[in-house]
């Protein structure tokens, strides 16, 4: 099974948590198994788990040999998934449906801040039946797809806090703690993301055309076939493995730079696992721009133009976006 979620996250983490970066295969994982873990109580699903633990120990068996007890019934009644949190105004619309085709979404109001959420079956979201849940890979997929899609919707409306996959209340008033709770976190959040958008760059490079680039202006090696043209060509070809390194290097630094010009906040996570991602060449940034929300048109200016500047060195420039802001929400969110 986790052969299997790793290579679903890396291929649809990027569509369904907004991202398309293969480090979120981690992220998304370690989410879903603290999920699986714990009870729809009256706080977030986020005590961690202890992956690969085994369930609690059954009662020992009564005298006599007597039979375990039987599973016990599906859990009943309702719990509250939640998605995104916001600013409490007025306008604020609900409507429509979330994870459960019978769930309606509702803001639940604390006057201040308010917090998307939508029923969901115990006996379909309940500790139990979701860690059976979350070995099925479709109904994931579909949960994942319809978690991101409400918050995209929602990310139209004002600025929200994303809440992660599985985030789970007993009821709506847990849903309001919540927010009493974490109010000075959820202000600072807010105001950070306010009328902002997160945005991906990723930087591939092409090495062999990096090198073939840099080797038109290398001096020629000595005559072929002779012992000093060989330990030459040798030592040509190591200083140039050096150089494109060095170049690749600088060429990641130079769009970065430009990219943090223009945007609120940044950060650098680390290359995707090509074989998960698929995608081709080498990643030499895999960067999240935090931009203001007017500014999105200036982003893929520059974007077309660094790609423009780098492309004869091999370089490869994708956009991805705009995604609602998890990379710059609190760890402790």
């Amino acid at each position: 099974m986790p052969g299997e979620l790793d290579r679903w996250a890396a291929g649809r983490a990027g569509e369904l948590i907004a991202r398309a970066e293969a480090e979120a295969v981690a992220e998304l994982k370690t989410a879903l198994l603290r999920a699986a873990a714990a009870a729809a109580a009256d706080a977030p699903a986020r005590e961690p788990a202890h992956e690969g633990a085994p369930d609690a120990a059954a009662p020992p068996a009564a005298a006599g040999g007597a039979p375990p007890a039987s599973a016990p019934a599906p859990p009943a009644g309702d719990g509250v998934w939640a998605y995104c949190v916001a600013r409490d105004e007025p306008a604020l619309a609900g409507g429509g449906f979330g994870v459960h085709p019978d769930g309606e979404l509702e803001w639940v109001r604390d006057g201040e801040h308010a917090v998307l959420c939508s029923r969901v079956p115990l006996n379909e979201f309940g500790e139990e039946p979701l860690r059976r849940n979350l070995n099925d890979l479709a109904w994931l997929e579909r949960i994942a797809r319809a978690h991101e899609s409400v918050i995209g919707s929602a990310l139209e409306q004002t600025t929200v806090v994303p809440l992660r996959l599985c985030t789970i209340f007993a009821d709506a008033a847990g849903a309001q703690r919540m927010l009493e709770d974490r109010r000075d976190v959820l202000i600072a959040a807010l105001e950070a993301l306010n009328d902002r958008q997160e945005w991906s760059v990723k930087v591939l490079l092409d090495r062999e055309r990096l090198k073939d680039a840099l080797r038109e202006s290398g001096a020629e090696a000595g005559e072929p076939g002779s012992g000093a043209a060989y330990m030459l060509l040798r030592r040509e070809e190591r200083q140039l493995r050096e150089l494109v390194d060095r170049r690749a290097a600088e060429l990641a630094e130079d769009v970065h730079a430009r990219l943090q010009e223009r945007a609120a906040d940044a950060r650098v996570r680390p290359a995707q696992n090509r074989e998960l991602s698929g995608h081709r060449g080498d990643m030499i940034l895999n960067g999240a721009y935090l931009v203001e929300r007017g500014q999105a048109g200036e982003l893929r200016e520059l974007v077309t133009e660094l790609e423009q500047r780098h492309r004869r060195l091999g370089a490869r420039i994708e956009l991805g976006g705009p995604f609602p802001a998890y990379s710059f929400v609190p760890e402790h969110e």
